[in-house]
């Protein structure tokens, strides 16, 4: 069938696709012989009566048209109306209504006081841009009569915006769901900051029984950063129930992943008040948190501009022009420094102090405080660029190495986690699919984050080195900020690889941690023979460790308390975590090594390194009228330790 039409349509460009001619001879037009002709016609407003354009927002139109036909039969029965009726199967439903209404813009145009008011240029340039894929896929030309420049006018000549309707009906079909509503609708368009927080607000209020919203902090412009849960219990960290978290718009001109999870969202909550058995086994079991974005600002920069025009760098750093993503403390290299000292922790490294001494965005530290604060087991960032995933260590463990493989101590487990996005992409992992200039063919969509390109104060290598977590970063594809045509066909390719990972939790052991008395015991540590990375107990004594098949020594260790090592088989076939308690007997402390050399708190907890935003308080009066400044946050740390503060901070004083 759409052979057919595309074939109809190739005959007839060949025939007649050019533009209307003038068919009369000057000799005749000289003897009066062309008084029907095109340019003797007078331009009159009509009522608007083809069928095709029944929808386009007002009533009016004149003719002759913008191409020449005289009479609304001269339109029906032209080439361009022939092709408007069948361009949703040439082109599989895509650019459509959109690409309808604006060539009816041109065919109809509205009409006031008998004249002609054009279509806006913008729009139709917007259009080809979005468009042009599609047309490219089916080997046809941009159709002449939406030619741009001919056709339409700019803004300062009064044209009219011939989508703006289109746009006010999905904005009023949006906002004008029901909280009942037990249906998966989703809007395929980019969502501003404002509409963000509403929706996610929404799908929260509509899902209450599984659902809430809270923030995590506020952007340097003031923006709620919005994370919207969802769980059989919301608020409550569950006993042994695995918490996941979902990080989008890390980089402001990177949207894709923004909409994906606000996508994702809606979904969640309407399919598992639809009952999918799938969702509701997902949410009664697991608990999701997704910041759909963590730099608001960054966004309203690159949206100001728009796809069209935005770059690769505009709006990719946060307000003070700082890369959230190289903005974390760079742990790697305290790991690779001491990595070889036998007393050294490979895992939960302090925070060192000097990086309180640079410059820490708002942002940043939200996220920090927000993955401190709840004992998350894993984790993906979504980013745009490429179209891979790529997992710890970030950095390389040479520093003059630019791309040199650096695995961490989980790296069998992390390739698994890479591997589950990228073989539940649509196209992640193939080999012929089409890559932005770097080559992942061999590794089939996955790869080490340092062996592509190496860099500090990464948010992946933050998560593994300082906490539980592990967390992977999923570039999406090479057009960071996609047309709104490409939003559905992205959903489709990202739906069941975002299900699978948070699907993925469940795998490895958990377990409680106990005393004799049955209590939880916090902080106990959990290690395993061969994997110099251990995880610690949340605040009942439950713990995750993510793990592959095979055989595996457990070791549950606390200070006051004895030592209790398991053996421990995870088969291949395993298909949810497998349970493993622990009971601890409390024993004489004896003194500890690592007491001495390296402390249990770090930088965070000995003092409140968010004051460095606000440094300084209003300045108190003395007598005299002197000002005295309140002395600054660093203060108390040096006073505290008994070490004198080196003299370039006492200039500042």
């Amino acid at each position: 069938m759409l052979l057919g039409l595309l074939g109809l349509f190739l005959a007839l460009t060949e025939s007649c696709w050019c533009a209307p001619q003038q068919t009369c001879h000057p000799g005749d037009q000289l003897l009066g012989r062309c008084s029907n002709s095109v340019t003797e016609a007078k331009p009159t407003c009509t009522e608007m009566h083809l069928s095709y354009c029944n929808d386009v927002g007002y009533t009016r139109t004149i003719f002759p048209n913008i191409l020449g036909h005289r009479t609304r039969m001269d339109a029906e029965s032209g080439a361009e109306y022939l092709l408007l009726s069948v361009i949703h199967g040439l082109l599989n439903g895509e650019c459509s209504p959109d690409i309808r209404l604006v060539g009816c813009s041109v065919l109809a145009s509205p009409c006031r006081d008998n004249k002609m008011i054009k279509p806006c240029r913008s729009t139709c340039e917007a259009l080809r841009k979005d468009c042009a894929h599609t047309f490219e896929a089916i080997h046809m030309a941009w159709p002449y009569f939406l030619d741009c420049d001919r056709f339409f006018a700019s803004d300062r000549e009064g044209c009219f915006d011939p989508l703006a309707g289109l746009r006010a009906r999905q904005e009023l079909a949006r906002s004008s769901l029901s909280p009942d509503e037990a249906s998966t609708i989703i809007q395929f368009t980019h969502t501003t900051n404002s509409q963000m927080y509403s929706l996610l607000k929404r799908t929260a209020a509509k899902c209450s029984h599984i659902s809430h919203v809270y923030s995590i902090g506020r952007s340097t412009e003031g923006r709620d950063l919005l994370v919207i849960e969802f769980s059989n219990n919301p608020g409550q960290h569950e006993l042994v129930e695995p918490e996941v978290k979902l990080i989008g718009n890390m980089h402001g001109n990177e949207v894709l992943g923004r909409q994906l999870l606000i996508y994702l969202a809606q979904y969640l909550c309407s399919e598992y008040t639809l009952g999918n058995p799938r969702v509701q086994a997902i949410i009664n079991t697991t608990r999701i948190h997704i910041l759909a974005s963590m730099n608001p600002d960054g966004y309203e920069l690159a949206a100001a501009e728009g796809h069209l025009l935005n770059g690769w760098t505009n709006g990719r750093t946060n307000a003070q022009n700082i890369d959230l993503n190289r903005n974390f403390p760079d742990l790697t290299s305290v790991f690779y420094r001491n990595r070889r000292s036998r007393h050294y922790r490979t895992d939960h490294i302090p925070i060192p102090d000097g990086y309180w001494f640079e410059k820490v965005a708002p942002e940043t530290f939200a996220v920090m405080k927000w993955t401190r604060s709840i004992p998350f087991v894993q984790s993906a960032s979504l980013h745009g660029g490429e179209l891979v995933v790529s997992y710890p260590f970030d950095y390389s463990r040479h520093l003059h190495e630019e791309k040199m493989f650096s695995p961490t101590q989980d790296e069998r487990m992390f390739k698994q986690l890479a591997r589950t996005y990228a073989d539940a992409h649509a196209t992640m992992s193939n080999n012929d699919t089409d890559r932005c200039g770097a080559h992942f063919n061999r590794t089939k969509g996955i790869i080490n984050g340092a062996l592509w390109y190496s860099f500090p104060g990464g948010m992946s290598d933050f998560n593994y080195l300082h906490t539980n977590c592990l967390e992977i970063t999923v570039e999406l594809g090479c057009d960071k900020f996609p047309s709104e045509v490409e939003l559905y066909p992205e959903w489709k390719r990202n739906k069941e690889a975002l299900l699978s990972f948070i699907e993925s939790v469940h795998r490895g052991i958990k377990g409680i941690v106990k005393d004799v008395d049955g209590n939880g015991i916090k902080d106990a540590t959990i290690s395993v023979r061969g994997i110099r990375k251990d995880v610690t107990t949340a605040e009942g004594g439950d713990y995750w460790r993510l793990l592959s098949s095979g055989t595996h020594i457990l070791t549950a260790t606390a200070k006051g308390y004895s030592r209790v090592s398991k053996r421990v088989h995870l088969p291949h076939n395993l298909n949810k975590a497998g349970r493993v308690d622990f009971v601890l007997k409390k024993v004489p402390r004896k003194p500890d090594i690592d007491d001495h050399f390296f402390p249990t708190t770090d930088t965070w907890d000995r003092f409140d390194p968010y004051n460095q935003f606000e440094r300084y308080s209003e300045p108190d009066v003395v007598e005299g009228g002197i000002e005295r400044q309140e002395k600054p946050w660093w203060w108390s740390y040096f006073s505290q330790s008994g070490i004198a503060p080196p003299n370039w901070l006492l200039r500042n004083v």
